[in-house]
């Protein structure tokens, strides 16, 4: 798989580490995954390659707006809320080959290229 961010253009730290993969002289594909949701089956592929839970990856606060609580859900459950919520996900999220990475710091998306 080629590298890949899945951004978001309106997230500070999402721009910032498409900025410094750019600045590093690479052409990620951008997934604007807000517009274009991942499906489930992706999402557990990323959250392996992440080596983190599903819970690990959950933006707090949008998860309370969508009145999702990520405590009182399984794994799977986590995982098909975040498929069908995609706002509820953390970001950015750079994967590269086998190996990703959230970008929180945004700087942390360049340990893997």
């Amino acid at each position: 798989m080629a590298l890949t961010i899945y951004h978001n253009p309106r997230c500070s730290k999402s721009s910032e580490a498409l900025a410094l993969l750019e600045g590093e002289g690479l052409s990620p594909r951008v997934v604007e995954y807000l517009k274009t949701p991942s499906s489930r089956a992706e999402l557990k592929r990323i959250l392996k390659m992440l080596g983190l839970p599903a819970r690990d990856v959950v933006r707090k606060k949008e998860a309370a707006d969508a009145k999702i609580d990520p405590d009182a859900l399984t794994e799977a459950e986590l995982v098909a809320a975040m498929a069908k919520h995609p706002e509820i996900i953390e970001r950015p999220i750079v994967v590269n080959g086998n190996k990703a990475a959230l970008g929180r710091p945004p700087e942390r998306v360049l340990e893997i290229v």
